[in-house]
């Protein structure tokens, strides 16, 4: 979901400490864990062991409870290690093996690829960002069947600035950056965003806000934090996911993105090739063939809005669907 460090220097060294010490450290729920390696499909359950990892905000998390429950139903042995961090640390574990599946927006990963290829794939169409991707990723990954399921990056507006610059229902970043007419600008998102294209890198090169505009406050990518400082007027803009809640809530405004630099972000899992055998992978690709954007809000509204535990919600939502 998601789009999101002189941060990658850091980012890499904390996953070359994380891939050590991150099995023992960090919360797990649903199956214990598995001293089998993870990479070989054959240890632990009938099926072979699978640690599923997310990234630091709920819906990843909401979606690793689903694949992996899936997965254990095809009698799979599951362990989670959930909330990790950001996907310059989830993406180096799942690389090394500590992680073996993780839920993942194509449009998104794509974009981080092209930073450490220094590339920038234009994102037209589910397609062409699934070839690419399938172009880029390390030998040993691959991205299975994407969704129908879209929870993309925004520039949404608090209220205050929404009305302060005219802003409504339909106005655009070109639109709002123009309103600025050079003045100073308050986004808060999380840290990484300010490094990403799907970011400010995006909104300087695609749209000409300046570095120069813009007060940037490190908050979460989508989360709490984020939500707050709009809901209170503490930023004029932040990065919500289209799938938040929030955004009708407290009159916010989303604006649209005409340059398309938040891309294409179909929900899909990213796992290790040698981790899943033809039954896993039908039952990952069954999960995505019922997920769709409007199902994907539904549970967001369980979990973020009604504070209802992401594991039983996914637990209900497959038993729904006949998916376990």
């Amino acid at each position: 979901m998601h789009s999101w460090i002189s941060r990658r220097v850091t980012a890499t060294a904390a996953a070359a400490v994380l891939t050590g010490a991150f099995m023992a450290g960090c919360g797990s729920s649903g199956s214990g864990n598995t001293s089998s390696n993870p990479l070989t499909g054959g240890g632990g359950g009938p099926t072979g062991s699978i640690v599923v990892g997310s990234d630091n905000f709920l819906e990843s998390v909401l979606l690793a409870d689903i694949y992996g429950q899936a997965l254990a139903a095809k009698g799979y042995k599951v362990s989670y290690k959930l909330n990790i961090a950001s996907r310059e640390v989830t993406y180096g574990l799942l690389k090394s093996g500590s992680i073996t599946l993780k839920p993942e927006y194509n449009g998104a990963l794509l974009a981080y690829l092209d930073s450490l290829s220094k590339k920038n794939t234009p994102q037209q169409s589910t397609e062409q960002v699934d070839a690419a991707i399938a172009q880029e990723l390390a030998p040993n990954l691959e991205v299975l069947q994407p969704s129908s399921a879209q929870d993309n990056d925004t520039l949404t507006l608090s209220k205050q600035a929404a009305s302060k610059y005219g802003m409504k229902d339909g106005s655009s970043i070109t639109d709002f950056v123009a309103a600025l007419k050079g003045g100073q600008v308050s986004i808060g998102a999380a840290a990484e965003f300010q490094t990403r294209y799907q970011g400010i890198v995006g909104l300087e090169q695609a749209y000409g806000l300046k570095p120069s505009q813009i007060s940037f406050k490190s908050l979460d990518a989508g989360g709490t934090l984020t939500e707050t400082a709009l809901a209170q007027n503490a930023v004029d803009a932040g990065d919500l996911f289209t799938t938040d809640p929030t955004i009708t809530q407290n009159g916010l405004v989303t604006l649209s993105d005409p340059k398309n630099i938040f891309g294409v972000q179909n929900v899909l899992p990213l796992v290790n090739k040698t981790a899943l055998n033809p039954a896993g992978v039908a039952a990952l690709n069954a999960v995505d063939a019922k997920l769709d954007s409007k199902t994907l809000l539904a549970l967001d509204i369980k979990t973020q809005v009604q504070k209802q535990d992401p594991a039983t919600v996914a637990t209900a939502w497959l038993k729904e669907q006949g998916l376990v």
